[in-house]
């Protein structure tokens, strides 16, 4: 007989994972679901998963990303705190040109910092660096740790899920071999979507490689620059990941996924010890204008047949599909913003409390209305 559950959440990255603690948290009866077996089998296992803050002039968006940074550090030091490794980020300018821009930055660093001189950097065994920030309350999460060790406290079911089914009163999700009902649907799939129209979201996907390296160099803190380079931790340095936006990402990399990233990480420390490990490969989900999805899903068929003009400039009230719910395009900053989009996203199902609109997926709607009708004249 099908087994009914508050939420069903399908995805287990680090979205999914989130949600599905999150809700559970509130007291729901949740499930996560995935077609692998292995949590964060896809992008977010493939992350380089620093937790530290965006620095910039104070865009809306840098705003949102430290917000969620602080609650993120919070969050794993409380529930998760053997996979966060709090080692202190350095921020590392890309070239002189760069180091000009940070003394911009200054003003708009909200969380804890302090500048590192480049003498001091060269102590510590970082070449070829300008004056930096350091984020001493920053870290790094061992990403596939973390998210095997939310995901082993929530209930979970390995499958993949065919359709899924509404019948006015809760959803059916369908696979191959059974069916479940529940109240509500949480998409957390990440780049892929077959399941429901969601191209207003425009989510899109950047395929990632990170390398993980045997190493006795002696480095206790994380850095990025071009790319990010772990502290030392028993023995491993994470370095990573690559943003490759090719549509063939594996014919681009030419069997060579991690070339790029060592030989931008020799010219930071030195890797002359380094021993591979393994790798890490996946494609990350984004958005359209980079701010997460976290909110309910628009029937789309329905506001086509029914309002028209939308494709004109209207501006109708939007109907969402009931009880469906998205929580996606994190982009690169999974792990600093996936806590509290899932705590957002919890307190929307459980107390109707609105969502917030910066992460709200219908900011995009209505513009991807009119340009559809553009494309196709």
């Amino acid at each position: 007989m099908p087994k009914a559950y508050d939420t069903i959440i399908i995805g287990a990255g680090i979205a999914g994972c989130c949600a599905a603690f999150a809700l559970q948290k509130k007291g729901q009866k949740v499930l996560l679901v995935d077609r692998s077996s292995v949590p964060a089998s896809g992008g977010s296992g493939a992350a380089g998963a620093f937790v530290s803050p965006k620095i910039g002039k104070g865009s809306a968006l840098q705003t949102l990303t430290n917000e969620a940074y602080e609650y993120a550090k919070d969050f794993y030091l409380k529930h998760f705190p053997k996979h966060f490794h709090q080692t202190g980020v350095i921020r590392i300018p890309k070239d002189a040109e760069d180091a000009e821009k940070f003394k911009l930055y200054e003003p708009f660093n909200g969380s804890k910092y302090r500048w590192v001189s480049k003498e001091e950097l060269e102590a510590i065994g970082i070449q070829n660096a300008d004056e930096s920030f350091l984020f001493e309350e920053a870290g790094v999460c061992d990403a596939p740790a973390m998210c095997r060790a939310i995901w082993e406290q929530v209930p979970f079911k390995q499958f993949d899920v065919e359709k899924l089914k509404f019948d006015g009163t809760q959803w059916k999700l369908l696979t191959a071999h059974c069916s479940l009902l529940t109240q509500n649907i949480v998409l957390a799939t990440g780049y892929q979507n077959t399941l429901f129209d969601m191209r207003y979201m425009g989510i899109r996907g950047t395929w990632g490689s990170r390398g993980d390296y045997y190493s006795k160099l002696k480095l206790d803190v994380s850095m990025h620059k071009s790319i990010s380079v772990s502290a030392n931790i028993e023995g491993i340095i994470k370095l990573g990941a690559t943003h490759n936006k090719a549509k063939n990402p594996c014919m681009a990399c030419d069997g060579k996924p991690l070339k790029s990233l060592e030989e931008q990480g020799s010219l930071t420390v030195d890797t002359g010890d380094f021993v591979l490990k393994e790798t890490f490969c996946g494609m990350r989900s984004g958005s359209k204008d980079y701010f997460p999805l976290v909110g309910s899903v628009i029937d789309v068929p329905f506001m086509f047949e029914n309002y028209p003009a939308i494709t004109r400039g209207a501006k109708p009230q939007i109907k969402h599909i009931e009880n469906l719910y998205v929580l996606n395009g994190l982009g690169g900053r999974g792990f600093v913003f996936a806590p509290l989009m899932a705590k957002w996203l919890a307190e929307s199902i459980t107390q109707a409390k609105e969502t917030d609109k910066r992460v709200n997926p219908d900011r995009l709607f209505l513009k991807w209305a009119r340009k559809l009708k553009m494309s196709n004249e």
